[in-house]
């Protein structure tokens, strides 16, 4: 009779371990869509929003706004999200699933709860919930984005794994390839009659783009797809490197440049000074490489095709320069220098001068940009407001309705008071100020756990997971620049997760 029961429970067992096996399958396909499907989906929408405040300010107002690029893809990073946690959830209870044991986890719990407590005692907490209506990175998303970071932690994964994962960007990065060079080129993607009937599909009768639209990529701006493909073209470097086989080193070679075309098409600093701060652990993983002759060869053929690149660029559009070299340089070659004309010849003999005793009105400041394109200022006044609510925060993605607009500083920093704050430009700072301190904290502990282990498994030798972990840098790296949206956080915090896992080792060859 013992023997009966212990061939019953040696059963069970085997059948709990395929089941975790088949369904571990079936989260990782769920993942590799949010990584390759979510940050392509580009679909208008019309919402309607209660504004928080009175105002006449049209950015500012209620009412029914319109959406190109979030609210499709926030809605389907939230369906796959459920259907995720309920599979994972059923491997825990139904199929003797484990969750791995890590201090982590308490971060990650502390950070779940801060953002639900900051939602709650948020002033504007149906923003906070939601996000802007063209954002949608609220209270929501960010559960999604610390749901499937948790996920990816606690799954296996096949033994190519990150060739799949890498794989899954190729589309993401040809067919923004092609839009973003229409776009450069003048024949943006939006003058197409197909193409406007193909992204209104699912608008109201009545609703269609406002005059004038531009479609730059399948990101919101310019800032985002800068950021977003150095990230890429930084991994398929790396990949590049490591490779063994000749076809897949020239592949990834070629995914990596043409990713840096468009960082470059982008009109974004982020993403090349994102490429550059990497440069350092693209040389050390060069350097750890059995054929280290080769893989310098090719960081300088990369180097080599960059440089030429914003040459061919920039003598198309000036800004390429700007905000590549120029972000160093004060001179711009590719532009032509303004014709100054000289005072003397204006010198007339009959002027009017004002009363020595009229009134002065106070000096406005000139218009310019600031620090970091006026980064530096942003920060500097959204870390005023973390004073006042210093515990929990004003809740995620709700800066536009609580930033000081119209400073007397605005005109020096954003080139015109005018200008509507609307998001921190920053990652770290968003964060503070949407959860406070003590979301803050559980969200850096996160952050420092990945960081070390991504710069480990980079530095200890030529591993698989190297393609990701430094991706994974990149992207924290672009963070201090960039904010997070649906398709750029989500894909990046599962591939942080998958960093976490206790596995070391993958496949990344055919």
């Amino acid at each position: 009779m013992s023997k009966f029961y212990e061939k019953v429970a040696y059963h069970d067992v085997e059948e709990d371990l395929q089941s975790q096996k088949s369904i571990d399958k079936w989260i990782f396909r769920l993942l590799l869509i949010v990584i390759g499907l979510v940050p392509l989906i580009v679909m208008a929408s019309v919402i309607e929003v209660q504004s928080p405040l009175i105002t006449n300010l049209s950015a500012l107002t209620g009412g029914m706004k319109g959406d190109l690029f979030t609210y499709y893809k926030a809605l389907t990073l939230l369906i796959i999200t459920v259907i995720a946690s309920l599979m994972f959830l059923a491997k825990i209870l139904f199929m003797n699933g484990e969750i791995r044991k890590t201090k982590l986890n308490y971060a990650i719990g502390a950070f779940a709860v801060a953002i639900v407590l900051s939602t709650i005692f948020s002033p504007n907490i149906s923003i906070a919930l939601d996000g802007l209506s063209n954002r949608s990175d609220g209270a929501i998303s960010w559960l999604c984005y610390l749901a499937l970071f948790f996920i990816a932690m606690n799954i296996d994964y096949p033994k190519k794994a990150i060739q799949y994962i890498v794989y899954a960007t190729i589309p993401f990065v040809l067919i923004n390839l092609i839009i973003i060079t229409l776009n450069f080129y003048g024949k943006d993607l939006l003058q197409k009659v197909w193409a406007q009937k193909f992204f209104t599909l699912f608008l109201p009768e009545g609703a269609s783009l406002s005059e004038g639209s531009v479609l730059l990529g399948t990101l919101n701006h310019g800032n985002y797809m800068s950021g977003m493909f150095a990230i890429i073209a930084v991994m398929f470097l790396s990949k590049s490197i490591i490779d063994q086989k000749i076809f897949d080193k020239v592949f990834s070679f070629i995914m990596a440049v043409l990713s840096v075309f468009i960082v470059f098409m982008s009109l974004s600093t982020s993403g090349f000074l994102t490429i550059l701060a990497m440069m350092i652990l693209l040389l050390w993983i060069a350097f750890k490489n059995e054929k280290k002759v080769v893989a310098f060869i090719q960081i300088a053929a990369f180097c080599a095709i960059s440089v030429a690149s914003i040459h061919v660029l920039a003598g198309e559009n000036s800004k390429v320069w700007d905000e590549t070299f120029g972000f160093f340089m004060s001179s711009n070659p590719y532009k032509e220098e303004a014709v100054v004309l000289n005072e003397s010849l204006f010198n007339f003999d009959n002027r009017a001068y004002a009363s020595d005793n009229s009134f002065e009105l106070p000096e406005i400041a000139g218009t310019g940009i600031g620090a970091g394109s006026g980064r530096v200022y942003i920060w500097t006044y959204t870390m005023e407001l973390v004073k006042d609510r210093p515990l929990l925060g004003y809740g995620l993605d709700t800066l536009m309705y609580n930033f000081p607009h119209y400073n007397k500083d605005a005109r020096a920093n954003l080139e015109t008071e005018a200008v509507i704050v609307d998001k921190p430009h920053n990652m770290y700072v968003g964060v503070l100020y949407g959860t406070g301190i003590i979301g803050f904290i559980a969200f850096l502990v996160l952050v420092v756990f990945t960081l070390s282990k991504s710069l480990k498994h980079i530095l200890i030798g030529n591993s698989s997971v190297t393609v990701l972990a430094i991706a994974v840098l990149a992207f924290l790296f672009q963070a201090i620049f960039n904010d997070t949206l649906p398709g750029i956080a989500a894909p990046w915090m599962i591939v942080m997760g998958l960093i976490m896992t206790n596995k070391k080792e993958f496949s990344i060859g055919n």
